[in-house]
């Protein structure tokens, strides 16, 4: 199926959120995962979503439609390193956490998880949080290029274990594009409940 993805609101402060009808999957993960250029290689198109060599380039919730399926993939900013004021990345926390919490139309949420890493402390403290909310985790081991598969076959066996779940966490590399259709076909399975 062909998709298309566009930006369609960026939010900044909490009173810019508003209630929507549209079911949404939100995108977490660490500064300089790969969030952005994940949207990107979703797209087909190099510079929908901003990337950056330095972290914390997204600094906003950034909502993206899906068309044809009619859901919206929104990009959270990136947490652990980001070079600005601590007041900024508190300011980002309560947007989030809002945005999380008051959300009766987020059906998941997909943390982006770096497969060249064991799990990582604040990544084990974002999948627990939502877990203790009833949100569905749904992990995804990104730059997957980058690692032998005996090593990524560790880590998704770790995440499988650590969340409880049923199947493996998803392998996806921007770059090649490994992973994207079954990417595809678990974020629209949870977004429109088909």
């Amino acid at each position: 199926m062909n998709r298309s993805i566009e930006l369609i609101k960026t939010i900044y402060e909490i009173k810019q959120l508003e209630p929507t009808d549209v079911p949404q999957i939100a995108l977490a993960g660490r500064s300089n995962v790969g969030k952005s250029s994940l949207i990107n290689r979703l797209a087909g198109r190099r510079e929908l979503a901003k990337t950056s060599s330095k972290p914390g380039k997204t600094r906003s919730l950034n909502y993206y439609r899906v068309q044809p399926d009619g859901y919206f993939l929104v990009d959270l900013p990136g947490y652990g390193y980001a070079k600005c004021s601590k007041a900024e990345r508190d300011k980002w926390a309560k947007l989030i956490e809002v945005y999380i919490k008051d959300n009766a139309l987020l059906r998941g949420v997909a943390v982006l998880l770096d497969s060249r890493l064991t799990p990582q402390k604040l990544d084990l403290e974002l999948t627990a949080y939502l877990r203790r909310l009833g949100i569905p985790v749904i992990p995804v081991l990104t730059k997957s290029d980058k690692t032998k598969q005996r090593d990524r076959a560790q880590v998704q066996q770790q995440w499988k274990d650590i969340l409880q779940l049923d199947r493996s966490p998803i392998c996806f590399s921007a770059k090649t594009g490994m992973g994207e259709a079954k990417l595809w076909e678990i974020l629209t399975e949870y977004a429109t409940g088909e």
